[in-house]
């Protein structure tokens, strides 16, 4: 089957893309706007992208030709707080996605703890099992400013992991513990309890 994006509309274009790059993380955003008003939404265009320094991407959309309330946010105060989405906190994730007014703040909400974060002002998600503090690097305006999505770019600054989620000794994640949640299309979700390992070829990688 060959799809010419020039023939495709922009939903069909959409579904396929979201139907074709998956399972992709979420990225579970906290800001806050100029008056001390919270956001917290999920973002399932999102992506780490640079390791020095530490970077991350998420796309943010309008609706009715004005900003969605996290870029309008982080247009005012630039920072936020990627507050990573495990099962025990899933269904909390899922209630922020409701279109709330912009003077409701998310997190309270769905009934979450606010937790101080340390390098910004917005607060972190309590019950996330990793929170990662950001800065704002630069905004990407993409495609029609108006319709179009702007990519938020950001410098992780400080992470906050639980526990027993932390190796000390080798500075890691415990992947198999944390029980991440990933997104698919539509409704559709997929846990990350399933891992496999495939060592690379080159005898001198170093991921382990």
């Amino acid at each position: 089957m060959y799809l010419d994006t020039r023939e495709l509309s922009s939903r069909d274009a959409y579904k396929l893309l979201i139907g074709s790059v998956v399972p992709r993380p979420i990225g579970w955003v906290s800001t806050v706007s100029a008056d001390d008003v919270g956001n917290l939404a999920p973002f399932s265009f999102f992506m780490a992208a640079t390791g020095n320094p530490p970077t991350v991407v998420l796309s943010t959309s309008f609706r009715d030709g004005e900003p969605k309330d996290t870029l309008r946010n982080v247009m005012e105060i630039p920072e936020f707080v990627l507050n990573v989405v495990s099962e025990d906190v899933q269904e909390a994730m899922n209630a922020t996605s409701e279109e709330f007014p912009s003077d409701v703040d998310e997190l309270m909400a769905a009934g979450l703890t606010a937790a101080p974060s340390s390098r910004v002002r917005p607060v972190r998600v309590a019950e996330a099992p990793i929170n990662m503090e950001c800065k704002v690097v630069q905004l990407v305006p993409v495609g029609d400013p108006t319709i179009g999505s702007t990519l938020i770019i950001g410098e992780v600054l400080a992470w906050h992991v639980r526990d027993d989620l932390f190796d000390a000794e080798r500075m890691r994640i415990r992947l198999d513990q944390l029980r991440a949640v990933g997104r698919m299309a539509g409704d559709g979700y997929t846990r990350t309890r399933d891992q496999f390992d495939m060592i690379r070829p080159d005898p001198n990688y170093k991921g382990r």
